[in-house]
C-alpha cells in the first residue's frame, strides 16, 4: 500500500511539472530605485500584477520602492548573491561586469525612441542579455528609462560651452563619467539616492536624467535650470537572480519573461507620457526651460567623439558598426 501512495505522488508531481504548474508558492523582492509612481515604479507594478495573473497566485513579487534596498549597484550585488530575487537598473549598471552593455551608453547615440527601441528588442539586445547568466544575473526584457536631459544652478546649457567648469553628477560608470569630462564639466560619480542632498548643498552644480526623473525626484526645488539636451538614452532591464532562477520550474521562468516584455509597451508609453508632462509641470513649476538646436546638439555629439573612439574599442568595432547600422537602418525609413 505505502509504495503505491508513493507512485501516486511522483506521478501527481511529474503531472504537475508537465502541466507546468509549479509544487509550491514562490515569493521574492523587487528592489526599485526610484519611487511607485514613476516610469519604472509602475513598470514594476505591471510586471508584478501580470506575473501574480499569469501564475494564478502562484508567485508573489513584493517590490519596495524609493530605493528602500539600496541603490542600483548594491541591490545588483545581492541578485548575485540570492538575497535578492529581483531588480530593474539601468544597462550602465552592468558594465562593470560586461563591457558590451556600454555600447547603449554612448552619448548622442540615438536621436529617437524608436532607434533605441530597434537595437534593444532586437538581435543585438538578445546577445547582450545572453551574457548576463554568466555573471549570476538573468535579464527579461528591455524598458525604458529615456532621454537624459541637463539640469542645473547657473545657467542655461544652451551650448556646448555652457557646460564648461560644472560639477556635474555623473552614473558610478566610466563612461558616464568621461562624457560629463568631454563635455567640459566636472564628473561627480553619485548614486540616486544621494542626487538630491548634493544638489541642495552645491556640491555638484548640475546633472542628467530623463525628465520625468527630475520631476519624480523634485530636483526641479534645488534647480533653475533645465535644458533639453537629449545627451544619452538610458534603457531599464528587469533582472532576476541566477540562483534564483534556477529554483524555478521552466514554466515559471516563461511566466517572468512574457510579463517583463508584456509589461514593456505600457512602462515605455508611461515613461514618454511622464517625459512630456514633467517637463511642463517643471516649467510651471518656475524652472527655465531650454531647448538646445540641433545645430548645437551636433557641436555637442562632436566634441563627445573622442568617447565614441575610446568606448568603441573597449566593447568591440564590430558590435558598435552592429549598432550604427540598425540606427541607420531606423533613420532610412523616415
Amino acid at each position: 500500500m505505502r509504495t503505491r501512495f508513493v507512485k501516486a505522488l511522483l506521478v501527481l508531481a511529474a503531472t504537475a511539472m508537465t502541466c507546468g504548474v509549479a509544487v509550491a508558492e514562490v515569493t521574492a523582492k523587487f528592489a526599485v530605485t526610484l519611487p511607485e509612481k514613476t516610469h519604472q515604479g509602475q513598470g514594476v507594478a505591471r510586471f508584478v500584477q501580470l506575473v501574480e495573473q499569469k501564475s494564478q497566485g502562484n508567485i508573489k513579487i513584493k517590490a519596495f520602492y524609493g530605493g528602500a534596498l539600496g541603490n542600483d549597484v548594491q541591490v545588483t550585488s545581492a541578485l548575485q548573491g540570492g538575497t535578492i530575487e529581483f531588480t530593474v537598473p539601468q544597462t550602465t549598471t552592468l558594465t562593470g561586469m560586461v563591457k558590451q552593455m556600454e555600447v547603449l551608453d554612448f552619448p548622442f547615440l540615438f536621436a529617437t525612441e524608436q532607434e533605441a527601441d530597434a537595437v534593444l528588442d532586437g538581435p543585438i539586445g538578445r546577445r547582450l542579455l545572453d551574457t548576463l547568466p554568466a555573471k549570476g544575473l538573468v535579464g527579461l526584457a528591455y524598458w525604458e528609462n529615456g532621454f537624459f536631459n541637463a539640469t542645473n544652478s547657473k545657467r542655461p546649457i544652451a551650448r556646448v560651452e555652457d557646460f564648461q567648469g560644472l560639477k556635474f553628477r555623473a552614473i558610478q560608470a566610466k563612461i558616464s563619467q568621461e562624457t560629463v569630462r568631454a563635455l567640459g564639466a566636472v564628473p561627480v560619480p553619485l548614486a540616486v539616492p544621494e542626487l538630491y542632498t548634493a544638489l541642495e548643498t552645491r556640491t555638484v552644480d548640475g546633472q542628467g536624467t530623463p525628465t520625468a526623473v527630475i520631476a519624480a525626484l523634485k530636483l526641479g526645488e534645488v534647480q533653475k535650470y533645465l535644458s533639453i539636451t537629449r545627451h544619452a538614452y538610458g534603457a531599464f532591464l528587469p533582472l532576476v537572480s541566477k540562483k534564483f532562477w534556477d529554483k524555478l520550474t521552466d514554466a515559471d521562468r516563461k511566466i517572468l519573461v512574457d510579463a517583463a516584455v508584456e509589461a514593456r509597451a505600457y512602462q515605455r508609453q508611461v515613461a514618454r507620457d511622464q517625459a512630456r508632462s514633467a517637463q511642463a509641470a517643471l516649467a510651471a513649476g518656475g524652472m527655465q526651460v531650454n531647448e538646445v538646436t540641433a545645430a548645437e546638439t551636433a557641436r555637442m555629439r562632436d566634441k563627445v567623439k573622442p568617447v565614441w573612439d575610446q568606448f568603441g574599442k573597449e566593447v568591440g568595432a564590430a558590435l558598435f558598426s552592429e549598432v550604427l547600422a540598425e540606427v541607420e537602418k531606423v533613420r532610412g525609413r523616415k
